[in-house]
């Protein structure tokens, strides 16, 4: 009995000692995926006796969370080929992939044996194929996947109905083909199956999407695309029976004469209207940087303007005023906000114009028209999300905003490809261009009162924004600042808030600065208090004067504010951070100063839960006192 219990004891030991030896360290399971791959020149900071996650020198690629992988994102690195799995499963705090815009190929590989992966993004790349009905039926964890600008063929898996959390799902730029399977997930809320082969009924569960969703795929019929299905297509959802129209008669065929001669003229109206809207593409330069000005007519000004324009019939006739106000035609600008009186697009095509920058969102243009009023026009492209008549709904609400803090948009012109938004041009121009920009404004203009002025302006504006937009997933969503401007006073002006619901989501990755805060590098989600981190970055330029490598794509250059803060923080030195210009000059204020570095480092706190609510930031900035 004793042998027994020993050889008992002996296989237990073996099995132990076995699985332990299948476990391998991170830092090899990497470097075994970067071997199984090609062209890995740019992953040369993969090296043996180097941590993955060292904060000073990390992997490139890698998100950390302490010491532990739990992103791999290698966007637009010229990677191919066959990507190991099995290398994938040694890891297992991985939740997110990212390997969009590279040159896999082949097959779907079995993402699918991740079970806990939650987001994944192989957009623009070359793979290929049919994706199994079932493949993603256990990823219950998943919630967003990318799949655009690849080559798959066959149906569309039935299980993207299945995860029980999808929030977005992107499979556009394929040639997916067959009928949409029914997803009736109340979180997906982002969705684009636009340009493959889908044929059928769209699903009612899914009507509630933006035809842009469907677009490109001249067999789908339903409601939400303005097309009638036939019988057989509402029967089966996806064959190609289509019934034979019927014979035309004499009458028939008038009508169908005088169609053919109604839509000549609407062709002729509608070039003539894109010639004249296309002249403002010449103001279109070359990209400078991410500065964008504004200035705002002095109230002695604005009389004589009106009046100018009342006299002039510049924008102010009613016929103008009419198509404006109510936006009839696409060839005219819609007035939102009518304080600062009319004027239609002719009058900016005939201004003076000047490039400003050109940003994530957009180029900015400075337009003086005829009658002295300067403005700034953004051209916005990607702005697609929602319907015409939404973004006319939209644009509306947010020309009746008022707030000292708040640069209200004057007009807009809408064009299917691209939208024209304009707004007032305020004079000092952005926070970003006068804190680090050679304009002849010195640090010690930008003093302890003034600083302080801006910090709270700031923080009253986006007091206002999530209490106005309080069901808004990103009250503001591209706080940063580039996009704070200075009046004459010093008073600070929001602008490019609430874009969230009309950006495109891949463009809204990529230029929104929510989309720089931690949780969304983490887990690619934002929340209310993405834009709590951003005020805090704001609050830690404002204070030190330094330019944060937040703003930059790859972080490098400018100074890790985060980063910085933590640490003095953590070892009481907050005094250090302080811009010299205002630290020497306003002495007696330094322990107020230091109260706003602990605000700013609450705001900027990296664990969601742990970081304060907007009203809590607010709350502690307003008691800040200039002594």
């Amino acid at each position: 009995m004793a042998a027994v219990r020993l050889l008992s004891s002996l296989l237990l030991s073996l099995l132990f000692l076995s699985s332990l030896s299948l476990s391998i360290p991170e830092s090899e399971a990497l470097l075994r995926l970067k071997k199984s791959l090609s062209n890995t020149e740019v992953l040369d900071s993969w090296q043996p006796d180097t941590s993955p996650c060292n904060k000073k020198q990390p992997w490139i690629g890698l998100v950390c969370n302490g010491n532990t992988t739990t992103g791999i994102h290698l966007t637009s690195m010229g990677l191919s080929g066959k990507i190991d799995i099995d290398v994938l499963l040694e890891l297992p705090n991985l939740r997110t992939i990212t390997l969009i815009n590279n040159h896999f190929s082949g097959p779907l590989p079995p993402f699918n044996r991740i079970g806990a992966l939650k987001g994944l993004y192989l957009s623009f790349n070359n793979f290929s194929g049919e994706i199994p009905s079932d493949f993603f039926s256990k990823m219950g964890s998943l919630k967003k996947v990318w799949l655009s600008g690849n080559k798959f063929t066959g149906r569309i898996p039935e299980s993207f109905g299945q995860i029980p959390h999808l929030i977005e799902l992107h499979i556009e730029k394929n040639e997916f083909s067959g009928h949409i399977p029914p997803m009736e997930q109340s979180s997906l809320i982002s969705l684009d199956l636009s340009d493959n082969k889908l044929e059928g009924e769209i699903p009612a569960s899914m009507s509630r999407f933006d035809p842009g969703t469907f677009k490109g795929n001249p067999g789908l019929c339903g409601k939400t695309v303005g097309k009638e299905c036939t019988k057989q297509a509402a029967v089966d959802n996806g064959q190609d029976e289509v019934e034979a129209p019927p014979p035309m008669n004499k009458s028939t065929t008038g009508w169908v004469v005088i169609g053919l001669i109604g839509f000549v003229l609407l062709l002729t109206i509608f070039f003539r209207s894109k010639q004249r809207e296309d002249r403002f593409d010449r103001l279109g330069k070359e990209n400078l940087d991410e500065i964008v000005e504004v200035r705002i007519r002095s109230s002695n000004r604005r009389s004589s303007v009106d009046s100018s324009l009342s006299q002039k019939g510049g924008g102010g006739g009613s016929t103008r005023r009419g198509s404006s106000r109510h936006g009839k035609g696409m060839g005219d600008l819609v007035v939102v906000n009518e304080e600062r009186g009319f004027f239609g697009l002719a009058d900016l095509m005939k201004a003076a114009a000047e490039v400003l920058g050109s940003g994530g969102l957009g180029s900015a243009y400075k337009a003086v028209m005829a009658n002295g009023v300067s403005v700034v026009v953004k051209r916005m492209r990607e702005m697609n999300k929602i319907s015409k008549d939404s973004f006319d709904t939209e644009m509306r609400r947010l020309g009746r905003l008022k707030h000292p803090n708040i640069l209200t948009p004057l007009a807009y012109h809408y064009r299917k490809d691209e939208k024209l938004l304009v707004s007032e041009y305020v004079s000092k121009g952005s926070l970003l261009y006068i804190l680090h920009g050679d304009r002849g404004i010195s640090h010690a203009e930008l003093n302890w009162p003034v600083r302080l002025k801006i910090i709270k302006g700031v923080s009253r504006g986006m007091g206002f924004l999530h209490n106005e937009f309080a069901s808004y997933e990103l009250p503001h969503g591209n706080l940063k600042s580039s996009n704070v401007l200075l009046d004459s006073t010093y008073e600070p002006l929001l602008s490019d808030y609430a874009f969230y619901p009309l950006i495109n989501s891949t463009q809204a990755v990529q230029a929104m600065f929510a989309y720089k805060s931690p949780e969304a590098i983490l887990y690619q989600q934002v929340t209310r208090k993405s834009d709590v981190y951003c005020l805090g970055i704001i609050i830690l330029e404002i204070l030190t004067g330094k330019f944060p490598s937040q703003y930059l794509n790859n972080q490098k250059g400018g100074t890790d504010v985060v980063q910085w803060v933590r640490s003095a923080v953590s070892e009481r030195r907050e005094t250090e951070l302080i811009d010299p210009e205002i630290a020497s000059a306003a002495a007696t204020s330094l322990a107020e100063m230091e109260k706003l570095i602990q605000v700013a480092a609450a705001c900027t706190e990296s664990n969601l839960d742990q970081r304060i609510e907007m009203k809590e930031a607010i709350r502690r900035i307003e008691e800040i006192q200039q002594v």
